[in-house]
């Protein structure tokens, strides 16, 4: 049986299960004073036809009354757990005689587990104008109205963060059909299933936070902060204030209260990047977050709770750096519960097709050109190159190779595209720089960045760390990241 109201619209709309004509009448004189705000749009005598007018409308409905015994073999919790999954916001309410024999207590608590919103006992059968008190009656089915509401806000917001994550794991693809690549997604994923510490090593240059972008968007922590921090960056007198802030005051300057970056991660997770760079002062606070999950903030006496998940990454081998007592051995096993190594791209051949395709066509697709073809000769040319700044420095060539302009790249465009990144590996470090021709005079601007870039890629390359090139050039570590930044030498 099902009965269409012919009222007109209003705001909350009803959907009630009941197989007693008696009692369909009692729902409606019970709801009769607010019928220009609450309206029963239909009524169904069993679950089945509840279902389906449900599935085939499921915006229709606002809140579900039903009784809990009706015929049709579908009821009860069943029914109730059948109609939130076509609809999670929908709100039910049941209407039952049930709690005449059984406590009430185990009874709405079941009620509950299976999704329904709130209960009530029906008037006894000699009672013709109410199914239940009407002031509560109401009262229920507005504030679940209200409930379907901010359940519906909740899940358009939750589709839109998820929306955004989608987008930001497809800027941060793992791109590679290798072994060493295939493998370390499975790591990923298993990683991406725990909160456990995570230690990244491999070479500069080939895509740490990328894999820790994948970690912490793929897991539990996916809907909070990621904060990535690199610690070869951070002044060593500003490390304590940058990891966990200071309250107004703490010290001359301290204009207000500053958040840390763990208190910023809460919840979420902090990618340390570099954390071979971090002093021996900041290691022994590391630490002891870590063991506690409390941070000690400058000018505060009492300590604040954080949940981060702690991701660190290293280009270092950490077990020499303990050898050279430069990192604490507590600290590294803290820290190295589930180690990733990242092949260097010589150790991946198979990747670099794969990877200068997909470089080109995102820098296709920005410029608004069309996608060039390669060469196999060309193709032989780039994968013959032993890539020393492994992907980061793919990458640049990519670029280089898409800005000549050429829809067919020879090995003539590959050569002349590595040769920029090769003439700044040599040895001496001294190569002339080419002026062209004294038709073509370009600004000293732009001869400026060519020699800064080149003379960065050199003492970088023979550095072992970005800390000792910023060093050896005589720059403070955040000044010389800023600078690379600048030059196109990191992301």
């Amino acid at each position: 049986m099902t009965i269409t109201d012919s009222a007109t619209t209003a705001d909350i709309s009803l959907l009630l299960i009941e197989d007693e004509e008696f009692d369909v009448r009692r729902v409606r004189n019970t709801l009769a004073l607010f019928h220009d705000r609450i309206r029963i749009r239909d009524v169904v005598s069993n679950g089945r036809l509840a279902l389906d007018l449900l599935a085939k409308n499921p915006d229709a409905y606002d809140v579900v009354i039903m009784d809990y015994q009706i015929a049709g073999g579908l009821m009860g919790e069943r029914l109730i757990r059948e109609l939130k999954r076509i609809d999670p916001s929908l709100q039910i309410i049941v209407i039952t005689k049930m709690t005449v024999n059984v406590t009430d207590y185990q009874f709405a608590t079941a009620l509950l587990q299976a999704g329904a919103f709130w209960y009530c006992t029906k008037y006894p059968g000699d009672i013709e104008d109410y199914i239940y008190q009407p002031t509560d009656f109401l009262l229920g089915i507005m504030n679940g109205y209200e409930r379907r509401l901010m359940e519906k806000e909740h899940q358009t917001s939750r589709r839109k963060l998820l929306r955004n994550i989608e987008e930001i794991l497809a800027q941060k693809t793992l791109v590679g059909v290798s072994a060493a690549v295939v493998e370390l997604r499975q790591q990923i994923e298993l990683c991406a299933a725990s909160d456990a510490p995570v230690l990244i090593s491999g070479f500069s240059g080939t895509g740490k936070e990328i894999i820790a972008y994948n970690i912490h968007y793929r897991g539990g922590r996916k809907f909070e902060n990621f904060v990535p921090i690199n610690c070869g960056s951070l002044p060593s007198e500003l490390i304590e204030s940058e990891l966990f802030g200071y309250e107004k005051g703490a010290f001359t300057g301290a204009s207000a209260r500053k958040q840390g970056l763990f208190e910023i991660a809460d919840n979420g997770t902090l990618f340390l990047d570099e954390i071979s760079e971090l002093p021996m002062p900041a290691q022994v606070k590391l630490l002891r977050v870590i063991q506690d999950g409390e941070i000690e903030k400058i000018g505060r006496t009492s300590k604040v709770r954080v949940n981060v998940r702690i991701i660190a990454a290293t280009n270092k081998n950490l077990e020499d750096e303990m050898k050279g007592k430069r990192f604490r051995e507590d600290l590294y096993y803290r820290l190295n519960v589930v180690p990733l190594r990242v092949a260097p791209l010589r150790e991946r051949r198979d990747d670099i097709p794969v990877l200068v395709e997909h470089f080109l066509r995102n820098f296709s697709s920005d410029m608004g050109r069309p996608i060039p073809e390669i060469t196999s000769e060309a193709a032989a040319v780039l994968a013959a190159h032993p890539w020393p700044g492994n992907v980061r420095e793919l990458k640049n060539v990519a670029y280089r190779l898409l800005y000549a302009g050429d829809q067919l790249i020879t090995p003539v465009e590959a050569r002349k595209a590595l040769g920029t990144l090769e003439s700044t590996s040599a040895s001496s470090g001294t190569e002339m720089i080419s002026f062209g021709s004294p038709d073509e005079i370009v600004p000293w601007r732009q001869i400026e960045k060519k020699t800064r870039e080149k003379y960065f890629l050199f003492v970088r390359k023979y550095s072992a760390s970005d800390a000792e090139a910023a060093k050896r050039l005589g720059l403070a570590p955040s000044n010389y990241y800023r600078m690379c930044k600048e030059l196109g030498l990191k992301g």
